[in-house]
């Protein structure tokens, strides 16, 4: 396994995964996606750790899976229905799963599995000159990471059919008249954009923050009076918080606070 196809760091609350293959576009093999995995679950353990970014190096995002290795005997392609489970670790859930927000910064084009796991962060900014190619049937397959459940849940069953059913790139401006991207910025600008995001939330409260995403997550399901009691039951948790004294202090102090997830 080449640990550099995946690079991890940790800077001021703040951790960045880099797709790291700029040679293949960044696309996935098998490898690749246990360190993606790895790091994920690395991430979301690490107290120091309150934002996720994700990005890719080179001119790509994510080309999507390998599909030199299906070709090579290397993926999936041999293996049966019958015989096939995916693994609660596995990047898809790892992403749903993460309770620490994540924020996507898409340099490039994000096709395939790029593009589910792009949709599976919380946040997305995008490069201008990126685009969304969700080319899953123009190859015969269909998004298996995610997307068939969370594309119509963002943008409604009529607009998510026509974008999976054509299979056409999506534009960053297309991207964003979908809201399917919360910023459209220039290349140049895209990371420092992203880390003025990722720091303005990390300087939050986390446990608050876990909280909020977790609440929305299970929000998707509930009704609204079964979350409303689950929010009011965690509200009550985080009265006991820390965090929740410094930030009391703070505002009557009128200074910044100081959390330490706690």
């Amino acid at each position: 396994m080449n640990e550099e196809h995946v690079l991890y760091e940790v800077k001021n609350h703040v951790a960045t995964l880099t797709l790291n293959r700029p040679d293949r576009l960044n696309a996935l093999s098998q490898p690749m996606l246990a360190l993606l995995s790895k790091y994920l679950i690395e991430a979301n353990s690490d107290r120091e750790v309150r934002v996720v970014v994700l990005t890719g190096a080179g001119r790509g995002f994510c080309a999507g899976y390998d599909l030199k290795d299906e070709a090579e005997g290397k993926g999936l392609r041999g293996t049966t229905a019958a015989h096939f489970n995916l693994p609660n670790d596995a990047p898809p859930l790892a992403l749903h799963n993460l309770d620490k927000p994540t924020i996507c910064a898409l340099n490039g084009p994000a096709a395939g599995y790029g593009m589910d796991m792009a949709l599976g962060c919380d946040m997305r900014l995008m490069s201008n000159t990126a685009k969304l190619a969700p080319a899953f049937t123009k190859i015969g397959v269909l998004p298996e990471s995610g997307g068939t459940w969370m594309l119509p849940r963002m943008i409604g069953w009529a607009k998510a059919c026509e974008v999976f059913f054509r299979g056409g790139p999506l534009s960053a401006e297309e991207a964003l008249a979908y809201g399917l991207v919360n910023r459209v910025v220039a290349p140049e600008a895209l990371l420092d954009e992203t880390y003025t995001l990722a720091y303005e939330i990390a300087a939050n409260a986390p446990l608050s923050i876990q909280a909020t995403k977790k609440a929305m997550r299970m929000g998707l399901e509930q009704n609204f009076e079964t979350n409303i009691q689950y929010t009011y039951t965690i509200l009550l948790q985080l009265f006991q918080s820390q965090d929740f004294a410094e930030g009391a202090r703070a505002f009557m102090e009128r200074r910044p606070p100081n959390f330490e997830g706690k």
